[in-house]
């Protein structure tokens, strides 16, 4: 127990003596303590020369129900956001004043029948009549005249029975596809037309969308263009492309419309919805260093770099020239190259010359 005193005794002098001795070699040469930094090396990005805009994102696979007849809604059938299979009812249009119009009809064309059939008996019996010379020829002519326009009469008013039962399928409104169903801002007792929005139903899939640039930048667009969906912290969630271009300008707006095609896997992005999304022009490589590093003084851009110096790291201050902030970076435009090893902490405190310990 001893000898392991002495020893660890020995150990503290000899380590208090030689940071002592570094101390004094340091103070002797006249130079301060070193100071630590974090340093980040500078790397080229891919730096895009975009411009940012807002999009609608539109569904292909949304189908908007609009009735084909008017009237009073007399029953709902689905409630929003279910998901209902082709061919289910949606909700109902009163129709009772249409299932009365054609029982009108069907009553009328079982008249028209009978009188169509008396007349055909009629005519049957002039025909014999003038075979045995009773008749003349004007009175057989006359009956087959009333029969063809009794038959013709019948055959008018069963055609539009006909229509009349079709058109009393459409008070029964259907899902054309399954899907689905939207917003119902329609209630019971509602009167609609054929201009009312009813709901929609989506079956859900890709979206589209659709950006309008200003009548401008119409040279400079392009088939394929990059384009970047942003979240809400303005960060890219998606990249896709161009791939309409609209041949003329909007008349009225003077913008351009631009779609491109979004994935939409797992239902993350919803129809109508507007995201923010960042067109692409052209893209190239530049050095980028983050803002912590940048300072200004006097209307200049200054950043400092570590710089091997005698086999110490000493802090060099550069001016600096840059470009858009992407992110939490600048572009650097000038001052700066690829592989240097830019100070992120202590900037302020920091002058050049100034002997640093690079902490990565």
């Amino acid at each position: 127990m001893i000898s392991l005193r002495i020893l660890f005794c020995c150990a503290t002098t000899l380590l208090v003596s030689g940071c002592s001795r570094q101390t004094t070699n340091a103070a002797a040469a006249g130079q301060p303590p070193a100071f630590p930094v974090k340093v980040v090396t500078v790397q080229a990005l891919l730096v895009p020369e975009a411009t940012e805009y807002l999009a609608t994102l539109k569904s292909r696979n949304a189908s908007a129900l609009q009735p084909q007849v008017e009237g009073e809604i007399t029953k709902i059938f689905a409630h929003s956001g279910e998901r209902v299979e082709a061919g289910a009812p949606i909700l109902e249009i009163d129709p009772k004043k249409q299932e009365a119009t054609v029982g009108t009809q069907e009553a009328t064309y079982k008249s028209k029948v009978a009188t169509m059939e008396y007349d055909r008996a009629d005519l049957d019996r002039k025909k014999q009549l003038y075979s045995a010379g009773v008749i003349a020829k004007a009175d057989l002519d006359a009956s087959q005249a009333a029969y063809d326009a009794a038959k013709a009469d019948a055959d008018s008013l069963s055609a539009s029975i006909r229509e009349q039962k079709e058109q009393l399928r459409y008070y029964m409104v259907k899902a054309p596809t399954a899907g689905i169903v939207g917003d119902i801002p329609v209630r019971v007792g509602d009167r609609v037309a054929t201009t009312t929005l009813l709901t929609t139903v989506d079956r859900g899939g890709d979206v589209e969308a659709y950006i309008y640039v200003p009548a401008e930048k119409a040279s400079a667009v392009r088939m394929n263009m990059p384009l970047e969906i942003l979240d809400n912290d303005g960060k890219p969630v998606l990249r896709t492309a161009i791939f309409f271009i609209s041949p003329q300008v909007d008349a009225n707006s003077q913008t351009l419309l631009l779609k491109a095609r979004v994935p939409n896997a797992g239902r993350k992005f919803s129809n109508d919805q507007t995201v923010h999304a960042r067109l692409i022009w052209s893209e190239r490589k530049a050095p980028m260093v983050p803002v912590t590093a940048v300072s200004r003084l006097s209307g200049k851009m200054f950043a400092f770099v570590a710089e091997n110096q005698g086999g110490n790291a000493v802090a060099r201050q550069r001016v600096i020239q840059v470009g858009d902030v992407v992110g939490n970076d600048y572009v650097v435009l000038d001052g700066i190259k690829p592989g240097d090893r830019v100070i992120t902490s202590g900037v302020q405190m920091l002058v050049d010359g100034m002997p640093v310990v690079p902490q990565t």
